[in-house]
C-alpha cells in the first residue's frame, strides 16, 4: 500500500529505512527510542494513546521529513519538543554529523526526564532546555540556530512570536501545519514579515510544511 504521497506506507524500521534511506545503526537507535517511549507512556502521558500503534508514520515519519529540508544544518532548536518530536528524532538521523547539535526546549520536568533518557541511551547530539521558551530567549540571547522547529506547539502568528527571539540573519523555521497552515499564515501577515513556502507532508494528506525565512516583526 502506498501512502497519500506515493511513497510506501512507513509502518515499521523496515519501510522508514528504505524512505529516509538510513543505516541500520540509526534504526536501532530509533527502535529503542520507541522501546523506550512504550515504557514510559504507562506512567507519564508522552503522547496520544491512540498515535502509539502508527508511531514509525504519525510520530518518527512525520519528524523526519524536515531533516531532508535542512541535511546541512549544524545547530538546531526544536521548541516545544514534548516526547521529541521533531527534535529528538532528527538529533537521531544526524548523530555522528560533525558539529550539529539539537536544542530541545520542553517546559514539562518529566517530559525533559525522559528525553534525557533516551538521548543518553542512543547517543543523541542534543542539550535539553527544562524552561518556557520565553525563558530561554532571555537566558540566551546568543543562541543563533540554523533552523527553529516545532509541531503542534500553537498557531503560526503566537509561534513566532516565541521563535522569532533565535531568528538571526540565516536562520529558517520549519512549522509542522494541519489544513488550516493557509489561513494561520493568513493571520501571521498582520503583525509579521516573512518570506514563506509550504512544502506537502509525506505522511498526512491534509498536512503541510511552512517553511519560513526573514521572519521580522512588522514596523507601526
Amino acid at each position: 500500500m502506498a501512502s497519500a504521497r506515493g511513497l510506501p506506507t512507513i509502518d515499521g524500521p523496515k519501510t522508514f529505512a528504505e524512505v529516509f534511506r538510513v543505516p541500520r545503526e540509526t534504526i536501532l537507535k530509533l527502535v529503542r527510542y520507541a522501546d523506550l517511549l512504550g515504557h514510559w507512556q504507562k506512567s507519564t502521558n508522552l503522547v496520544a494513546p491512540s498515535t502509539l500503534p502508527k508511531l514509525w508514520s504519525r510520530h518518527f515519519a512525520d519528524s523526519a521529513q524536515l531533516r531532508t529540508l535542512a541535511p546541512d544544518s549544524r545547530l538546531w532548536l526544536d521548541l516545544g519538543s514534548g516526547a521529541g518530536f521533531p527534535g529528538l528524532v532528527v538529533a537521531i538521523l544526524q548523530t555522528g554529523k560533525a558539529e550539529f547539535r539539537m536544542h530541545l526546549v520542553e517546559s514539562n520536568r518529566k517530559k525533559c526526564a525522559f528525553l534525557a533518557e533516551v538521548a543518553r541511551i542512543v547517543e543523541a547530539p542534543v542539550d535539553i532546555h527544562a524552561m518556557r521558551i520565553e525563558e530561554l530567549a532571555e537566558r540566551d540571547q546568543s543562541l543563533n540556530p540554523d533552523v527553529v522547529s516545532a509541531r503542534a506547539l500553537a498557531p503560526l502568528p503566537r509561534l513566532f512570536e516565541l521563535a522569532s527571539p533565535f531568528f538571526g540573519e540565516g536562520t529558517r523555521g520549519l512549522f509542522l501545519k494541519g489544513r488550516e497552515a493557509e489561513a494561520e499564515i493568513d493571520a501571521a501577515r498582520e503583525r509579521w514579515q516573512f518570506v514563506c513556502r509550504l512544502h506537502p507532508s509525506l505522511t498526512a494528506k491534509d498536512a503541510s510544511i511552512v517553511e519560513v525565512a526573514g521572519l521580522r516583526e512588522r514596523t507601526p
